[in-house]
């Protein structure tokens, strides 16, 4: 049901791309809400595979042009005091100092900071990729930056902290798909959803850019398609309903 163009042509913080594809408008219509066998908000206690206590442990999340908006809608809905850290890819460019922790800092009660290599994500932190580098969970669960090449042309790929995210958390992971341009996201919300994970994508009829809701929707592998602003209240949702 229910992964871009070259680093140098993506979007920065505060300047969107205008060339969003177009919207399956059908596949939106059978896929909106949530899947039949996702766990729920209610039900996510009762979910086999969940780890030894039955909890999530990580929220990461991708987003490109429009992103700052969104990552500011949802983070600032998750309130204060977070069980689990946030990873974010969110697609900049890279030949311009970021601002972007700056802002979403204010925007949110979450403490958010550019993701630093070595550390151990931070239970209610926002550790977002820096512009230019991959960001990704290693093998130790520490935070790892990369200067690898790029992934459907961009760097960070979404695509590659999913697929580490999935390998690390396996089935304590939620992955979240907001607004942007391309396809940067699509094979790793397949990887979370092989180990067991749980993925959330933005409607891309009501996302500012389609793109990459879009194509991670047509994977099928989806868990919950909803509106910007009812995405944070199904996270806490789940992650309350396992006790957190």
């Amino acid at each position: 049901m229910t992964a871009a163009q070259p680093n140098a042509d993506q979007p920065n913080a505060d300047q969107p791309r205008a060339d969003a594809p177009h919207v399956d408008q059908t596949h939106v219509d059978q896929t909106h809400g949530r899947r039949s066998d996702a766990p729920s908000p209610e039900d996510a206690r009762c979910t086999v595979g969940r780890g030894p206590t039955g909890s999530y442990a990580v929220v990461a999340v991708a987003s490109s042009a429009g992103g700052v908006q969104g990552l500011s809608t949802l983070l600032g809905a998750l309130g204060p005091e977070l069980p689990v850290p946030v990873l974010v890819v969110q697609h900049l460019d890279p030949r311009h100092r970021t601002v972007i922790a700056d802002v979403l800092d204010r925007r949110t009660d979450l403490p958010v900071e550019l993701a630093e290599a070595g550390r151990k994500p931070t239970p209610g932190t926002v550790h977002i990729a820096p512009p230019g580098r991959h960001l990704l969970i290693g093998a130790d669960g520490d935070l790892t930056l990369s200067d690898a090449e790029l992934v459907h042309f961009v760097r960070p790929s979404a695509d590659l902290l999913f697929e580490s995210v999935a390998a690390y958390y396996g089935p304590r992971a939620i992955a979240c798909v907001l607004t942007g341009t391309g396809v940067d996201g699509a094979m790793g919300v397949e990887a979370v959803h092989a180990r067991g994970g749980t993925v959330i994508v933005e409607d891309p009829r009501t996302a500012e850019f389609s793109g990459m809701p879009q194509a991670a929707l047509n994977t099928g592998v989806v868990d919950f398609v909803l509106p910007l602003v009812e995405i944070a209240a199904v996270v806490r949702g789940l992650l309350d309903a396992t006790g957190q």
